[in-house]
């Protein structure tokens, strides 16, 4: 979706795309930290080649791992896409930080949403990030995005 054809959500769409989007969140937050684990362990065996010159090492493991890296990476890539493709933006993939582009008082702003949260209950200006997070007033709740 180009910027010329970005979604503005209103609240209430905004927050049924965030329930159907938290378990893929969740799902590409936890595939990321196994693939942590998976480079780490890659680079222990660079370690080893490097102090070895290649000895005592198992070739196999490391392809292995190589692959299983891969896997995890692309699984990672399919879920930030899918999250994606809604309209919706993955702005901080550790902490679980999702935004929806809307509209508040005629200006662009984004639904500011984090994993734990109950409900989106901040916005933000598009040139703030998170520390410029507001609560939302409860009358922008019913907002409708004006077709245009």
């Amino acid at each position: 979706m180009s910027n010329d054809e970005s979604k503005l959500f209103s609240l209430r769409e905004a927050e049924r795309l965030r329930v159907q989007l938290e378990p893929i969140l969740i799902e590409a937050i936890e595939t990321r930290r196994k693939m942590a684990d998976v480079e780490d362990k890659i680079e222990k065996i660079q370690q080893r080649i490097q102090r070895s010159g290649g000895l005592m090492v198992s070739y196999d493991e490391a392809a292995n791992l190589r692959l299983e890296c891969t896997r995890l990476e692309e699984g990672v890539r399919n879920a930030l896409e899918r999250i994606h493709a809604t309209g919706c933006i993955v702005k901080d993939l550790e902490i679980g930080l999702l935004d929806f582009p809307s509209r508040i008082d005629g200006q662009e702003v984004y639904l500011c949403w984090r994993l734990g949260e109950d409900r989106i209950r901040f916005y933000h200006r598009q040139d703030e990030g998170f520390a410029g997070r507001k609560p939302i007033d409860p009358r922008d709740a019913d907002y409708k995005n004006p077709i245009q």
